[in-house]
């Protein structure tokens, strides 16, 4: 590991893994700033056979003095989107290139060789081809798929027709600006050309950002709903779902809130949290329904702030206020003299000073990442449920942040609360209170 330095850019990714086994790329201190050129997740690892997890993220970053049970808060500074072009689409799985798991345990389906190494023959989606037999070996194909080019001034996309999608196939890497030590095929590679004239915003946001799980897994599944995959599966990354629960840190988020602006509070799980982050995204949309929305390169620099003995089970979110559901927006002036006004009159005592705060939970399914966003609040903020519950329908909500099961729960809470569970602070100079 490099010396403990104030910034620190990262170059190395790992491969479709993140752990303790994937080993640290450097050492910072609390208050240092973390850069990387991050290339796209998703649909380019996805399509690399020999690649053991659907994301392709950065070495992980020691933290100095970061024990298990602490925080890491990872304020977002930029999200710069790199990529020239982009695919993405529906997807359509090759049945005899995996096991199991597509995203994970992927193999040949020629030689049956388990994540075969390969290499490219032209363009098109049969262009992925095993080194050992010729037979075509990636596990995923679109259904519909489409490309997009990107305005750069980073505002606005429109997805090409076939000829430009040929053109971006020829020059992949250069298009998908893939930073040196990438391993991915781009999917660029594949011309996908359908949708063409589609008009798409740009907001750019990180969809896996936070610190390692307490074990080696597939990047891709450090979360309640990809990692239920992990149970009990037949590969070298099977858990029990009791084993899943202990080791995930819910980093893949995919949550179109982790942009700029935005700060996130991760648990850490292993001696010096290990920071790490990829699967950009050009624009997401709530649900990400298709599955997997416009992945891209992109220059990302976050500033990490060590948080002593919080111990929280999951990731909390403390958005940009305007990305804040109505209902969960710090009050007004104008209403803290309204709630005071009436509860005098009525002869109560009330505590006006309050803010927002948003649990992130993941399951199987949204009904279990609701369950989970309660379970945490209710353990993190020492309430009962039924308190939670009743808070988060009438000063809060649900919003989902990706089928199958990640969801955001936002609570407004009153600062005496907040402040008894080391959370005030944060939250104060988060939102100017």
């Amino acid at each position: 590991m490099a010396e403990t330095t104030t910034t620190v850019f990262v170059d190395r990714f790992t491969h479709g893994l993140i752990g303790p086994d994937t080993g640290f790329f450097a050492t910072v201190s609390s208050g240092s700033r973390i850069r990387a050129i991050t290339p796209p997740g998703c649909w380019g690892p996805m399509i690399t056979p020999d690649f053991r997890g659907g994301h392709e993220v950065t070495q992980p970053v020691y933290v100095e003095g970061a024990e298990v049970g602490d925080v890491l808060a990872l304020h977002i500074e930029e999200v710069k989107v790199l990529s020239r072009a982009a695919s993405t689409g529906t997807m359509r799985l090759n049945e005899r290139a995996f096991e199991g798991d597509a995203f994970v345990a992927k193999k040949c389906p020629g030689c049956g060789r388990p994540w075969p190494k390969t290499e490219l023959a032209g363009i098109g989606e049969n262009a992925i081809r095993c080194k050992e037999c010729g037979a075509e070996a990636s596990p995923f194909h679109f259904q519909q798929g489409y490309t997009v080019v990107f305005d750069p001034a980073g505002r606005v996309a429109v997805a090409v027709d076939q000829d430009q999608a040929s053109l971006f196939a020829k020059q992949a890497t250069l298009y998908a600006a893939l930073p040196d030590h990438s391993e991915q095929y781009p999917v660029l590679v594949f011309a996908a050309h359908e949708l063409a004239g589609l008009l798409v915003r740009m907001r750019p946001c990180i969809g896996n950002i936070g610190t390692i799980p307490a074990k080696t897994i597939p990047d891709s599944h450090n979360a309640g709903d990809f990692g239920a995959f992990l149970i009990d599966a037949p590969h070298p990354y099977g858990l029990s779902a009791q084993e899943l629960d202990a080791v995930r840190t819910d980093a893949h988020l995919d949550c179109t809130d982790v942009r700029p602006g935005a700060v996130l509070l991760c648990p850490v799980k292993v001696p010096g949290g290990g920071v790490y982050m990829g699967d950009a995204h050009s624009i997401m949309g709530r649900g990400e329904v298709a599955v997997h929305s416009i992945d891209i390169t992109a220059d990302i620099t976050v500033r990490v702030d060590l948080i002593k003995e919080l111990n929280l089970p999951g990731p909390i979110l403390l958005p940009r206020v305007q990305d804040l559901p109505p209902i969960a927006q710090p009050y007004t002036t104008e209403e803290r003299v309204a709630f005071q006004n009436l509860a005098e009159k009525h002869g109560l005592s009330v505590e006006t000073e309050s803010g927002p705060i948003q649990f992130i939970g993941t399951g199987g399914d949204l009904n279990a990442a609701v369950n989970n966003a309660v379970d945490r609040a209710h353990r993190v903020l020492g309430i009962s449920r039924d308190e939670v519950l009743n808070r988060a329908t009438v000063t809060g909500e649900v919003q989902i942040t990706r089928l199958p099961g990640t969801v955001q729960l936002s609570l407004m809470l009153p600062k005496t609360l907040l402040e008894s569970r080391g959370l005030w602070s944060m939250v104060k100079e988060q939102y100017a209170l």
